[in-house]
């Protein structure tokens, strides 16, 4: 199991400098992976920093660590500037990136203030239709696509990304649902949550087999298919939270993940990511 850090590029250390620095510490102290929450209006009214501009600081900082969005609400992006982006990210940092998209809030301020579709089919529909696109773009050679939603008439993104055969594509949403468990199983990995925020649930160790069933059954294997579970707060009974983790990893999950919330002050952050992982 692989261990990695949820943090947000908004509040007093979520500038691009400050999480490169807080990145390479983590990198010493024995994380997997950090990866940054994806939003433009923070609901609090906190700063918002550019979450890719950071990620290239972070990938500039770091050597080993993985990096990504956790996650980016993709139906609010042109799908060809997202592929660039990861791209770009991808080939910064040697071959670290992975790119974790979802739905989108559709109450979040990105999408109920500027305009962005709310129902629930249509930003479906837009998650993988931009998919597809994200995924043929990065394949190098001309894309010709003619959608719903979307339309390239045999545009090329190069160069491609470094990594083989993509930049890995997790997908978030709620586990309970069929559409987001089916979405993630066409992909490389899921990030599901069992009950959504801020009623957060996550999944169970029943959970995790169950999936890691489903991607033997309708993938012909489950190599390579990645279980992330996570994305809250530690919490205070850590005996606890590592006999739960523990469960996770025997069920067959690949990553526990860690929340660190953007109020807390930047010392407790840094003592925080210095005691290193939950590690089993």
């Amino acid at each position: 199991m692989r261990f990695g850090l949820d943090v947000s590029p908004c509040g007093e250390w979520g500038d691009p400098r400050t999480l490169a620095q807080l990145a390479a510490l983590a990198e010493r102290s024995g994380w997997d992976g950090v990866f940054l929450e994806d939003y433009v209006f923070h609901p609090d009214g906190l700063d918002v920093y550019d979450p890719w501009i950071a990620l290239a600081a972070i990938a500039l900082a770091t050597k080993h660590i993985r990096l990504g969005t956790m996650v980016t609400p993709l139906p609010r992006r042109r799908p060809w500037k997202v592929a660039a982006e990861a791209m770009t990210i991808d080939r910064l940092s040697d071959g670290r990136m992975i790119l974790a998209v979802g739905s989108g809030d559709p109450a979040s301020a990105d999408n109920s203030r500027v305009g962005e579709p709310a129902q629930a089919q249509v930003r479906g529909e837009l998650l993988d239709e931009a998919l597809a696109i994200i995924d043929g773009l990065w394949r190098g050679k001309p894309l010709h696509h003619e959608g719903r939603h979307f339309r390239i008439d045999g545009a090329a993104l190069r160069p491609r990304p470094q990594q083989r055969p993509r930049i890995p594509i997790w997908i978030g949403g709620q586990y309970t649902r069929q559409r987001p468990r089916e979405r993630a199983l066409r992909w490389d990995g899921s990030c599901l949550y069992r009950v959504e925020p801020p009623d957060w649930e996550d999944l169970t160790p029943d959970d995790v087999g169950e999936l890691r069933g489903l991607a033997r059954e309708q993938r012909g294997s489950d190599e390579g298919f990645d279980i992330v579970v996570g994305g809250r707060e530690r919490r205070d009974d850590e005996r606890a939270e590592r006999r739960y983790v523990a469960e996770l990893e025997a069920a067959g999950a690949t990553w526990w993940q860690e929340w660190v919330a953007p109020s807390t002050p930047l010392h407790d952050v840094r003592d925080y990511i210095a005691a290193g992982p939950l590690r089993i």
